[in-house]
């Protein structure tokens, strides 16, 4: 169960990536598929040659931001449909990264990588390392929920609930969707590159069905938690990720098998589409959020007190 939260608060960064394009943006982006990939293969073929870890992922994430920016382009410039632009930039990028990698699999094994250092010292899988993913996703959060804050996040906000509002303000709407889809195809890119030095490999099949997981994430958060505020809405998206994770768990503790992930991946995005619009669970939210009234003492109470 602690391997199963590690990963959900690693997948959680490419969670938070998929809430900008799904929730700020409402952009259906299908990208994340063949980003997710591309950021393992950089990294994993940049550290396998001899580059620094870090360096590595920061160029997975730059990596990212450039299949972001493509899908971006062919829907704002070359009037694409935004779901058709992002599956043809992920049927694109299956053939980029197998030529990055040059082969269907790239190992880490014996390679210096992020999570090296916390193998080294036994921390991983336990209270210990969860701590330090989960303060690296606050730091994600914070940086997010900073610039949502900014003019130009404010602006993309607007881009992605009134286009027309926001376009006779003089922003342009174009702009503040390809920065959008970079940002956020930049941050499942650096997602996929921790889960490879975490796995110790880049597989060219490990981002399928990715935007399953991104959506499970944030929906299942989301239904749980709440949206109001962007700071808890973005923190609802990492709880969202570790649950997804857990639940998987369990469903494999169970006795399915792992053929069956993406069935149970499906179904649980059913489960937290329809929860919210259950009566009874619209009741439960409502208990925990209800507060008692203050105890006030009547005029004649007050008198015969004094």
């Amino acid at each position: 169960m602690i391997t199963a939260v590690e990963l959900g608060l690693i997948y959680a960064i490419m969670a938070l990536g998929v809430y900008l394009t799904f929730r700020i943006l409402d952009f259906p982006d299908l990208t994340v598929d063949g980003s997710f990939t591309t950021g393992a293969a950089v990294a994993s073929v940049g550290i396998v040659n001899g580059m620094n870890p870090w360096l590595a992922t920061v160029l997975a994430f730059f990596a990212g931001m450039v299949a972001g920016v493509i899908t971006g382009l062919l829907h704002t410039k070359g009037k694409i449909d935004g779901l058709l632009a992002g599956i043809l930039t992920m049927i694109a990028l299956y053939s980029v990264n197998l030529r990055i990698m040059g082969k269907a699999n790239t190992p880490l094994l014996g390679e210096e990588t992020l999570i090296s250092p916390m193998r080294a010292a036994g921390i991983l899988g336990s209270a210990a390392s969860v701590a330090i993913l989960f303060g690296v996703c606050l730091v994600f959060v914070a940086a997010i929920v900073w610039f949502l804050h900014t003019e130009l996040g404010m602006a993309m906000r607007a881009t992605g609930d009134n286009q027309e509002m926001i376009r006779s303000f003089g922003v342009s709407t174009d702009n503040q969707k390809i920065l959008g889809l970079a940002l956020s195809n930049g941050l499942v890119a650096l997602s996929g590159a921790v889960i490879a030095q975490y796995q110790g490999f880049a597989d060219i099949g490990m981002g399928i069905g990715l935007i399953l997981i991104g959506l499970a994430s944030v929906i299942v958060g989301q239904a749980i938690f709440t949206q109001r505020f962007i700071w808890l809405a973005a923190i609802a998206v990492v709880f969202g990720a570790v649950i997804y994770r857990l639940v998987i768990q369990l469903a494999l503790s169970a006795g399915l098998e792992v053929n069956d992930m993406k069935l149970i991946s499906a179904v649980l995005v059913v489960v937290a589409l329809l929860l919210p619009k259950w009566k009874g669970f619209q009741k439960i939210v409502k208990s925990f959020k209800r507060t008692p009234a203050p105890v006030t003492e009547s005029k004649e109470e007050v008198r015969t007190n004094a």
